[in-house]
């Protein structure tokens, strides 16, 4: 079952620790909730037949679990409850453009996850775990839209991935050579912001007239539209 919030610090093993750019990394485990909430793709790193496989899906975190969504075709999803996967969000925030290309860089949120993820085989908490993506990546969703049918969750995979062990870098403001010799050239430097935000929701054509779109997708838009602090 899912696991209770765990403490306010990050664990420091072996596989996290900073080791270049350290200061950039961070121990707060708000800053791992936080990198987790602004997105809802992910990519998950396993490896198959001896060789690497990096796999885009979705997710949605209950507590210290992340679900891992899939298809019970996907080679990734058969192969990765055996061994340690590696989870990777991140959220690029702007350009640093410096006035060297040497100072150049990016201001971003990223978050790695390392563990042996469990196959979610109980359709108890197997509907758990879709509902929890589902309100992750779209809150209010589950209840709107017609739930899983039996069928359709034994063609669904899912993983259950503790954050136990994870690691976290951030990196905000402008470029670090303005107080060096490049700042003689007389060359602009700065950031270049990088927002995202969701458009107007689009009906399927096939949408029969005077069906609205429903109120938490509408508001849902403009959340987002307004700021990045849910999806960077």
């Amino acid at each position: 079952m899912t696991e209770q919030t765990s403490a306010p610090v990050l664990s420091d093993t072996p596989r996290t620790r900073h080791r270049r750019l350290r200061e950039q990394g961070s121990l707060n485990r708000a800053d791992l909730d936080a990198v987790l909430a602004a997105g809802f793709v992910c990519h998950l790193g396993v490896v198959v037949d001896g060789s690497p496989m990096v796999v885009p899906t979705v997710y949605g975190v209950d507590g210290n679990t992340l679900y891992l969504h899939g298809s019970v075709a996907g080679r990734s999803m058969v192969a990765s409850p055996q061994d340690v996967v590696c989870v990777t969000v991140t959220h690029v925030d702007g350009l640093v453009l410096a006035r060297s290309v040497f100072e150049h860089g990016v201001n971003y949120r990223s978050a790695m996850i390392y563990g042996v993820p469990r196959a979610v085989t109980d359709p108890k908490e197997k509907l758990t775990g879709l509902r929890v993506l589902t309100e992750h990546i779209a809150p209010g969703q589950w209840e709107y839209a017609r739930q899983p049918s039996r069928k359709e969750l034994a063609a669904t995979a899912l993983l259950a991935l503790s954050l136990a062990e994870a690691s976290v870098k951030l990196r905000s403001g402008p470029p670090e050579d303005g107080d060096g010799s490049d700042a003689a050239l007389g060359l602009w430097a700065g950031v270049l912001p990088l927002h995202s935000a969701w458009g107007s929701p689009e009906p399927d054509p096939a949408l029969a007239g005077g069906i609205p779109v429903p109120a938490h997708l509408a508001a849902l838009a403009r959340k987002r539209a307004r700021g990045r602090d849910v999806q960077g």
